[in-house]
């Protein structure tokens, strides 16, 4: 790599944290697949499984903390020129606590201070969320990458991201030779990544916002690590929303599952998410009440024009693979719901 924030000279060396979560580890097993990376490192508190170590191959997996300094010895180390920051814990599978939020701030202060001190770092990617944004009445039909969140979380996880991505740019003006990279994911569904939507999604009887319609996009687990490796092998700076084409009501997610939509007062649906799981499923704070209940939807002009990424899947297509190939069973099979939605036309048709 040159000092030039715009090269396009692929890494030689690459740091990869957060190895033994979904995204983190399969992206360790595409860049150590890739001949043209000399070297591929693996950097997690916690062992992958046995399986995913497998397909790890020829990368060499540290197990440290990266909230503390070892994180800027071991990019030393092995003279690390780009490090992809996938450890912070945003899929929202679990409740957000005190010892999850010092792992997203602490633990990207540490890694971009880590990479503001080593002269060899010259590329961060930075794994974000389109939650960033927050939800609300008053939100823009489309967020860019410059809108800013008409209401702005001020806990949980969405506050986390705005302070990680505020502690990446801050890297970027005090290093102005590093590019940084902040791919914003909208919410991934997929048949092998477990997030916050994809069990919320799984209910039988799902409980939603009663009067709203909430406008959703999905991005396919696949192209968000396909996002994270593009970014990676080609190098542009700035801030990216990444998500699939089309826009999907909660309506029709729930219905193309076959699960049956449970309409409540908004403040009703984290009690029920939590009791309707037995306790598997955290309850549900404002802003994910407030996400269901309004929706969010990101232009991705950007994505396309200056990432130059395409995602292979479009929303719909990301929904349906995920019911087609996850541990779906449908309340209501979808021959019986064409058959409700046959007899409710021939109804309408005959009133009018």
């Amino acid at each position: 790599m040159t000092d030039d924030k715009g090269s396009q000279t692929p890494p030689r060396s690459v740091l990869v944290t957060g190895a033994s979560t979904f995204l983190g580890g399969y992206l360790v097993a595409r860049l150590a697949a890739d001949p043209a990376i000399e070297r591929v490192v693996a950097v997690d508190s916690r062992v992958p499984t046995k399986n995913l170590m497998r397909r790890m191959g020829r990368a060499d997996f540290l197990r440290l903390d990266i909230r503390r300094p070892a994180i800027a010895k071991a990019i030393a180390s092995y003279d690390v020129d780009t490090v992809v920051h996938a450890a912070p814990s945003i899929m929202d599978s679990v409740e957000h606590s005190a010892a999850i939020k010092e792992l997203n701030v602490v633990g990207t202060m540490q890694v971009c201070a880590a990479c503001q001190r080593s002269p060899s770092v010259k590329r961060l990617v930075l794994r974000s969320s389109a939650r960033v944004y927050g939800a609300g009445p008053s939100d823009p039909g489309f967020f860019s990458e410059g809108t800013p969140a008409r209401k702005e979380p001020r806990r949980g996880y969405g506050r986390d991201l705005i302070d990680m991505e505020g502690y990446a740019r801050g890297l970027s003006r005090r290093r102005q030779d590093i590019g940084v990279s902040i791919l914003r994911f909208q919410s991934i569904l997929g048949p092998r990544i477990r997030t916050r939507m994809s069990a919320y999604l799984s209910m039988p009887v799902v409980p939603t916002a009663f009067g709203y319609q909430p406008r959703l996009q999905f991005l396919h687990e696949e192209d968000a690590l396909a996002a994270l490796a593009h970014a990676t092998l080609n190098p542009r700076p700035g801030t990216f929303n990444v998500a699939g084409d089309g826009i999907v009501t909660l309506s029709q997610s729930v219905h193309r599952a076959g699960h049956v939509k449970l309409p409540v007062p908004a403040t009703l649906i984290s009690p029920l998410v939590s009791v309707l799981q037995n306790g598997r499923l955290p309850g549900m704070r404002s802003e994910h009440t407030s996400y269901l209940s309004y929706g969010r939807v990101l232009d991705t002009t950007r994505m396309r024009s200056e990432l130059g990424f395409e995602p292979r899947y479009t929303s719909m297509e990301t929904l349906d693979d995920f019911i087609a190939r996850g541990k779906n069973e449908p309340v209501v099979s979808a021959d019986a719901w064409r058959s409700l939605e046959q007899r409710a036309v021939a109804t309408a048709t005959r009133l009018q």
